[in-house]
C-alpha cells in the first residue's frame, strides 16, 4: 500500500512497527541465549514479554482505526537490523565482547523503534486520535526505557569486560 493521504501514512507507520516487533519477538530469545551476562539475558527475555504486549497494544490501535493487519509487509529496516546482529552471533568473539556486541545491536534496534513510534504518535496526534497517540506513547516510554536499561548495563559491566577481555596488549 502506498500512502495517499495522512491517515494512509499513519496506517503505513503502524504496519511497520507491527511487522518489526513481530520479527522481534523471534530474535530476542537468540540473542538472550547467546548473552553470558545474566543481567543482559534477563534485559532480553523480560524485553520479549514487554514486545509481545506492544504487539496487543499495535493490533488494539488497528482495531480502533478500523485497519486490517492479516497481511502486513515485511519490515526491511528491521529485518535488515536482526541480520547484523545475527552476523554478530556468529562471530568468533570472546563471550564479554558479544555481550558489548549485542547491546549495540540491541540499541540499534531500540532507536530505530523509537523514531517510529514517536513519528507514528505525532501523526496520530495530528489526525485527532488521542487515545492511539496514548497508546504509542505508552510503547514510545518502554523502548525509551528499554534502550536506558541496556546503556546502564553496557556502561556498569559490560563494556569493561569486554575491554579487559579483548586487550591482547597492542593498545
Amino acid at each position: 500500500m502506498k500512502a495517499k493521504g495522512f491517515q494512509d501514512l499513519l496506517e503505513l507507520e503502524l504496519k511497520d512497527l507491527y511487522s518489526a516487533e513481530k520479527q522481534i519477538t523471534k530474535a530476542l530469545p537468540k540473542m538472550a541465549k547467546a548473552a553470558t551476562n545474566e543481567e543482559l539475558k534477563e534485559a532480553f527475555e523480560s524485553h520479549l514479554q514487554e514486545t509481545e504486549g506492544q504487539i496487543q497494544r499495535l493490533e488494539t490501535i488497528f482495531k480502533q482505526l478500523g485497519v486490517s493487519f492479516t497481511r502486513v509487509e515485511k519490515c526491511k529496516a528491521m529485518e535488515g537490523l536482526i541480520e547484523e546482529g545475527k552476523e554478530i552471533m556468529e562471530e568468533d568473539l570472546e563471550p564479554e565482547v558479544l555481550d558489548a556486541a549485542l547491546i549495540c545491536a540491541a540499541q540499534k534496534v531500540e532507536h530505530y523503534e523509537m523514531a517510529g513510534y514517536g513519528c507514528a504518535r505525532t501523526f496520530a496526534q495530528q489526525l485527532g486520535h488521542s487515545d492511539v497517540a496514548e497508546l504509542l506513547q505508552e510503547t514510545l516510554d518502554e523502548e525509551g526505557q528499554a534502550d536506558k536499561k541496556l546503556n546502564d548495563i553496557a556502561e556498569s559491566v559490560v563494556n569493561q569486560e569486554a575491554q579487559a577481555a579483548g586487550s591482547d596488549g597492542s593498545e
